[in-house]
């Protein structure tokens, strides 16, 4: 299933990635049953509605970039990113212990040595004396509004590099409203891609890119309400 569906969506797979990604559908599934990790539990929906659709950030990715996946959760598409492209090393970030445990599980039983896995929050990732201004390339699918997203996300980036946010769905007004925000966080929209999804009606996710034009001022991440607001 994953290999045939990934070639419609132009992703050619190696044994060894089918094979990764099976290892990672094993566990996921299993896990799942101790603690929430995802609503999606029929298999080949896990490939499609997780794996392939976590590829399409792929091309977005500089060669040998080092990357971050801030709210990693299950690992999308911070794990994903780790099996297809060996030459990106990746952080995977999530505010839950067990997920982080889980996180660390895979990279192990996969032997991926591209990924380290953190149990920390973005505002805390964000400090001066932690990883702040530390990557080419913030990614992050499903977490929050553009706006509240951008503020966790855009104080990790370097200046020069990305945030990458897969969203479910292109909302214009979202996009639109989160601007001002990233203007005083130093971003600036570089590309909206919008994609399908392969035998489904899903017809209108996007990926937002980000590129990271000046420093981001050291008050941002704020707390609380604070968080997203102009």
């Amino acid at each position: 299933m994953l290999d045939a569906v990934a070639k419609k969506g132009c992703f050619n797979l190696t044994s060894e990635q089918i094979s990764a990604f099976e290892k990672y559908k094993k566990l996921l599934l299993e896990y799942n049953e101790k603690f929430n990790l995802t609503a999606i539990t029929d298999p080949d929906e896990v490939d499609l509605k997780h794996f392939v659709d976590c590829m399409y950030c792929l091309e977005s990715i500089p060669q040998g970039a080092t990357a971050a996946d801030v709210g990693s959760g299950a690992g999308f598409p911070g794990m994903v990113v780790a099996i297809m492209r060996p030459d990106v090393s990746i952080t995977l970030m999530d505010a839950l212990n067990k997920r982080v445990g889980f996180l660390t599980t895979v990279a192990n039983e996969l032997g991926l040595d591209n990924v380290k896995c953190i149990h920390i929050r973005a505002e805390d990732a964000a400090k001066p004396d932690a990883m702040r201004e530390k990557f080419d390339v913030v990614l992050s699918r499903a977490v929050a509004n553009m706006s509240s997203l951008s503020e966790y996300c855009m104080p990790l980036v370097k200046k020069g590099g990305v945030m990458i946010a897969m969203k479910g769905r292109k909302n214009e007004e979202e996009l639109e409203g989160a601007k001002p925000l990233l203007k005083l966080l130093g971003g600036r929209t570089k590309e909206v891609k919008q994609y399908s999804l392969p035998d489904t009606d899903i017809s209108d996710h996007c990926i937002v890119i980000v590129e990271k034009v000046e420093s981001t001022p050291n008050k941002y991440p704020r707390k609380g309400k604070k968080i997203g607001t102009v």
